[in-house]
């Protein structure tokens, strides 16, 4: 897969050649995130903080909330990472710190040791020290530490001079078994493909920058297909991971689709087909996946009313169930209140709301039974429903947020505040 990278210095994202000469300056990272992310993870690099100078954390802290992040660029401690990683990245890079004293104590499957080599031999702060150890044997020697390894092959970084594919799979064997992720050169979307099939990521920027190298492509080049018409069965999910359909998707539609951030797939009857554009039944595309295989895709959009099949049903198998479908139901009865309904005196009494917050919160506590827990924390989730839908705030929210929380490393004791101890509780 291709991990387009984001490199940062002064606050705007810029490329350089070798690490050295600034060639390209792209300006506001905020609208790259949002476009690369889409295609999964991208790697945001503070070149300042890497090199002494400065630092661009506050603008990482906002593309954490734009996308899915690998940071890195100045992470010399474990306690810098974990700043990161409690922060919402999804791995952090280390790459002169890379060492077991750091790595030990930091999650492993979130960790990347960036092994940066010049001519086949590691190098050091910024670049700048070459050492004597080979890039192959510093991958074997981190492998048990870390879940993945960005190798940069300085000499061609940002060049475009394209990937020595011969080096890479001893990389592979090396790695034994810890995710490779290449840099250096790389042009084309046959690259990509090539690497995907050698099992590992290409992180790309300069050509991206470009113009010389589109996401579609890179994602394509990875696919494979065994229908004749070529065509890649995509599930279409909502913001919850409920699927809405089974369509199908072609390099044209999927071009279309990431061009317009949208759902577009194929129509065996009409071609490239835009969902909505006679319904209304739009989708906004938030995230394109490939399965393990290749073969097959998944579209993660937010589904406008009425729903996804044309039959005017939330998915092509009926109606979803569980919080989303209530979810839903409630903003639907937010903009078309019925007469005399409870949901609409809840939204006009917010005080009413708070009480019945409160007195839910404090029966499911009380509840004995499984039977009396279940109906509590039916009534709690309502009216928790009621509150966010009062706000105006979609469940996908409070899931993204929760999401979050679970990327933290750092706990806290989770002690109950003063007010909300049983014996302060009315």
């Amino acid at each position: 897969m291709i991990i387009p990278s984001i490199d940062l210095m002064d606050g705007r994202a810029v490329q350089l050649v070798q690490g050295k000469t600034k060639v390209l300056d792209a300006g506001d990272p905020r609208p790259l995130a949002e476009r690369f992310g889409i295609v999964g993870e991208i790697a945001v690099i503070d070149l300042d903080a890497a090199m002494g100078r400065g630092s661009n954390a506050d603008v990482i802290a906002d593309l954490l909330k734009l996308a899915r992040c690998r940071v890195g660029g100045g992470i010399r401690d474990a306690d810098t990472a974990r700043q990161w990683l409690d922060a919402g990245a999804a791995k952090v890079i280390l790459g002169t710190r890379a060492v077991p004293e750091v790595l030990s104590q930091l999650p492993k499957d979130r960790l990347i040791a960036a092994v940066d080599g010049r001519d086949d031999k590691v190098v050091v702060e910024g670049w700048n020290t070459t050492t004597d150890a080979r890039v192959v044997d510093r991958v074997r020697e981190l492998a048990p530490l870390v879940g993945g390894f960005l190798v940069t092959f300085v000499e061609a970084e940002g060049t475009l001079s394209g990937m020595n594919m011969s080096r890479i799979q001893p990389l592979v064997e090396a790695a034994s078994g810890a995710q490779l992720t290449a840099a250096g050169g790389i042009r084309t979307a046959a690259e990509i493909g090539e690497l995907d099939r050698l099992g590992v990521d290409a992180q790309v920027g300069m050509a991206l920058y470009k113009g010389l190298l589109s996401l579609d492509d890179s994602l394509a080049a990875c696919l494979t297909s065994d229908r004749p018409d070529g065509l890649w069965p995509t599930v279409v999910v909502d913001e919850h991971g409920l699927a809405r359909g089974l369509v199908y998707s072609s390099r044209e539609s999927l071009k279309a689709a990431l061009s317009e951030r949208a759902g577009v797939y194929h129509s065996r009857k009409r071609g490239v087909w835009r969902k909505g554009d006679t319904s209304g039944a739009s989708q906004q595309l938030l995230r394109i996946d490939l399965d393990c295989d290749r073969d097959a895709l998944r579209f993660t959009v937010r589904q406008a009313h009425p729903g996804f099949c044309h039959r005017g049903t939330d998915t092509c198998w009926g109606t979803t169930w569980g919080l989303p479908r209530l979810a839903a139901r409630l903003t639907q009865l937010k903009t078309q209140p019925a007469a005399g309904s409870y949901t609409a005196r809840l939204l006009a009494d917010p005080a009413l709301l708070r009480s019945k917050l409160l007195e839910e919160a404090r029966e499911l506590t009380d509840a004995a039974t499984p039977e009396h827990i279940v109906q509590e924390a039916a009534d709690l989730l309502y009216f928790t429903l009621m509150r966010l839908t009062a706000a105006g705030i979609p469940l996908s929210a409070v899931e993204r947020e929760l999401e979050r929380r679970a990327l933290k490393v750092s706990r806290r004791g989770g002690d109950a505040k003063p007010e909300s101890k049983p014996e302060a509780m009315p």
